[in-house]
């Protein structure tokens, strides 16, 4: 589901050297569940690869990573940081939110925004030695409505986001995520017909003001 590459890219030059890869490999497990949701034609298979996906991180914390790559740089870089599969294999139920064919509710976009944001964000934070809430909730459902063919699940997603409660002044630390969180909520306040371009100038320039202030 996620094109915000340049974004990302932006947002995680800012992070120390030394944490750079344990934030990439969580962002890349992030970008391989969207990617079975997004290729889920049938439901039911889709339910089973993040099934699978679910299981494997479990067993990151009890055996040695299989020869995929994206569990592998979880092995290297994250669980060394105290951070366990079996947090990371939350992320799977608020992807599978999206499986349903019945229009999102409020509260399984919650539950999306929770288990997929703000978990990601919660382990990155931890990740960058802070214990400060770090959001991720809007940039979720920013992401999704992004890529979201229904409009009426887009626009619920983009009301969802715009319902948040004001972040506090992120603190150095974190601005690196924070720099993606304030895009998603000018994104979803301008409620725009056309997205912009991951990585515009625009883009960059609201990125780099958070980086500098925090908000």
């Amino acid at each position: 589901m996620a094109d915000h590459n340049r974004d990302l890219i932006l947002a995680l030059s800012y992070v120390p050297a030394r944490r750079r890869p344990a934030l990439q490999a969580l962002f890349a497990l992030d970008a391989a569940l969207g990617a079975v949701v997004a290729g889920g034609r049938e439901p039911m298979i889709a339910r089973i690869r993040l099934a699978w996906w679910r299981e494997a991180l479990e067993r990151l914390d009890r055996e040695a990573p299989p020869a995929e790559p994206v569990l592998q740089a979880l092995a290297e870089t994250v669980l060394p940081a105290g951070i366990a599969g079996a947090e990371l294999a939350e992320m799977g139920e608020g992807w599978a939110v999206l499986l349903s064919d019945a229009p999102l509710s409020a509260e399984d976009l919650a539950i999306y925004a929770r288990k997929r944001g703000a978990l990601l964000f919660a382990c990155a934070a931890r990740l960058l030695e802070s214990e400060e809430a770090a959001g991720g909730e809007a940039w979720s459902l920013v992401d999704l409505a992004r890529h979201c063919g229904n409009a009426e699940d887009r626009d619920a997603a983009l009301a969802a986001a715009r319902a948040l409660p004001a972040p506090p002044r992120a603190p150095p630390r974190l601005r690196p995520l924070g720099m993606l969180d304030a895009l998603a909520r000018r994104d979803a306040e301008a409620g725009r017909p056309h997205w912009e371009e991951p990585g515009s100038p625009r883009r960059m320039l609201r990125m780099l003001c958070h980086r500098l202030s925090g908000l």
